[in-house]
């Protein structure tokens, strides 16, 4: 009976333990608080994604290669090197992914789907690693049915309270024709700030049915507040 009632303490003493956990509000204050200050030092960058559109059921697949470049204000500009395969999604799905984003990035849009407490609720999960990193799990839910919007879950970085990880769905359906979205976004450390790394989603149509979309980005070139001094 000891060695069971033993191995029974040394589980709760691994086991994490919600009282312990920091508060989700305090977490999300923290994360609101870093992404000001990295937004603040951030001037701008480039790099460059790679999209690929897949559709096994119709046989179909196409991919773009993009060149992007992120200004100050948070708005961005596209340049297409290339494009291949699947002859609709170049004309119209690869489109309208690049013009949906440019939309999304003018410098009146941004607040509208930030990860905030006016636009999301946030309750606290537990603790996860990432590549090796701790990170606060959080369950979040929109508070209204807007677009860009998301329900799902997060990953916190627990040192630079930077999101590293998303998973999730759109908080509005986007569309009659489609009947599911699910995504999830990785992102990845570049100096002092958390740019993504990959995104891959799954779209459920009505007439296609399941469609891949896989993005890699790469290449980031960053310019930070350093760098602009120096410069002047």
């Amino acid at each position: 009976m000891l060695p069971t009632l033993v191995a029974l303490m040394l589980i709760a003493q691994d086991t994490p333990n919600a009282a312990t956990l920091p508060s989700a509000d305090a977490v999300v204050a923290k994360m609101v608080q870093h992404d000001d200050e990295r937004r603040g030092a951030l001037q701008g960058y480039t790099g460059v994604r790679r999209y690929v559109l897949e559709n096994s059921n119709h046989h179909k697949e196409a991919e773009m290669v993009v060149r992007m470049v992120y200004h100050k204000d948070g708005s961005k500009e596209f340049e297409v090197v290339s494009s291949t395969g699947w002859g609709g999604a170049r004309k119209h799905v690869f489109p309208r992914l690049l013009e949906a984003e440019t939309e999304a990035s003018r410098p009146t849009s941004p607040e509208n789907f930030r990860m905030t407490p006016e636009n999301y609720s946030f309750a606290m999960l537990h603790v996860d690693q990432v590549d090796g990193r701790k990170t606060y799990v959080l369950e979040v839910a929109p508070k209204k049915q807007k677009k860009y919007l998301m329900r799902g879950t997060i990953w916190v970085d627990a040192e630079d309270f930077a999101i590293v990880r998303i998973d999730g769905e759109p908080a509005k359906n986007p569309s009659f024709w489609i009947k599911s979205v699910h995504f999830g976004h990785k992102y990845q450390k570049v100096g002092p700030f958390w740019l993504a790394a990959s995104d891959n989603s799954v779209t459920d149509a009505r007439i296609f049915g399941p469609t891949e979309l896989r993005i890699d980005y790469f290449d980031y070139i960053v310019k930070t507040c350093l760098q602009e001094a120096r410069l002047q």
